[in-house]
Order: structure tokens, then sequence, then C-alpha cells
């Protein structure tokens, strides 16, 4: 079973027991998180497409930790001009482990019985 949600813009294919960088979350490390926004789920080879969301679907992930990537230097450069700017970035990310895929469907079953 695997799903594909979007996070801080991006989207990432993600399955149980994952462990991935994510742009950083607003949450303390050891929190659960739920990411609802989820485009894909595909169980026992049954794909399920949302539009652009699935409803009732969610990820739940555990945060493992919050740091910075490595420093990349942004150099920015015109000729004959006497222009350079050097600048460094370390972008703050979320490390996550993925707990649970849930596809929304089992709420829906058990409502209509």
């Amino acid at each position: 079973m695997f799903a594909i949600v979007e996070t801080g813009g991006k989207q990432y294919k993600v399955h149980q027991g994952m462990v991935l960088r994510v742009e950083k979350l607003d949450a303390a490390e050891g929190d659960q998180v739920v990411l609802d926004k989820v485009l894909v789920v595909d169980e026992d080879g049954e794909c399920k497409v949302g539009t652009p969301f699935l409803p009732g679907a969610q990820v739940t992930a555990r945060i493992l930790r919050q740091g910075k990537a490595r420093k990349i230097l942004v150099f920015k450069y015109k000729a004959k001009k006497n222009y350079r700017r050097r600048r460094g970035h370390r972008q703050l990310f979320s490390e996550i482990m993925i707990q649970e895929i849930s596809s929304g469907q089992e709420e829906t079953a058990a409502a209509v019985e």
C-alpha cells in the first residue's frame, strides 16, 4: 500500500514505515502530524485518485527530528560591473516517519451499514 501526499508544495510517494525529509512542519519532535492532502492511494492494486485530493484520506506520521540542511552558496555576478554577491542558505526540514495510511473508505463503509 502506498500513497502520494502533498506537503510544503512538493509531492511524495510514501509507504508505511518510510522515513523522509519534508519542508519544516510546525510541530515538536515526537509529535504526530496528519497529512490530509492525499492525491492517490493504492490498496492491493486498487488505485484511488483524487480530484485533486481524496476526501477523508489521510497519512499519519511522527516527527523524528527538526533540522537544517547543508549550506548552499548563492553567488550573483555581473560581468564588467564590479557586482558580486555571495550568500549562504540552509533550508529547514522535518524528518518524519510514516506510521499509517488511511484511504477514508473505512469510515464511509461503516457509515453505510
